[in-house]
């Protein structure tokens, strides 16, 4: 039994790209091969999933993650914006009652919650179900690249 992280970024007419891991380590370190020239100036849809694998063969999906980045005009990931919109995520977290309020107002800062909404988002069910086959292995999918240009039709069931 093994793990497996598979990434997949979402064009605007929902073709799905394979992204791999060392790819998105490049894009989180801003380096220059890791330009993404189709996706300039557009915020992408990225669908991380955790899959279970036995003999390298992939089993079943045990997580997902649905998260939007922000490309800038020079194809490079606009890091800022994700470190805060993960930030904001953790801060949405439940956290224990540490005491009681003082008064019986109660008084909620929903900031964080609408700047993590901003860098999530959730995929329909047909899409989801597409989304899953691609990462069990079911539909291939053309990787994104630095260079060249990617299809519109990225996916072939």
């Amino acid at each position: 039994m093994g793990l497996s992280s598979r990434l997949f970024l979402l064009s605007r007419d929902d073709a799905l790209h394979v992204l791999a891991g060392t790819a998105f380590m490049r894009m989180l370190r801003q380096e220059d091969i890791s330009r993404l020239p189709d996706f300039a100036g557009q915020r992408v849809r990225l669908a991380g999933l955790t899959v279970e694998l036995a003999d390298r063969a992939p089993l079943r999906i045990l997580h997902r993650t649905f998260s939007i980045l922000d490309i800038g005009t020079d194809g490079l990931l606009d890091i800022a914006r994700l470190n805060t919109q993960q930030i904001a995520r953790m801060d949405d977290l439940p956290r224990p009652a540490v005491e009681a309020p003082v008064t019986g107002a109660v008084v909620v800062d929903a900031a964080s919650r609408f700047i993590a909404r901003g860098g999530s988002w959730e995929p329909d069910d047909r899409l989801m179900r597409r989304i899953d086959a691609a990462a069990l292995g079911q539909l291939l999918c053309r990787r994104v690249g630095p260079r060249g240009p990617l299809s519109s039709g990225a996916c072939v069931p």
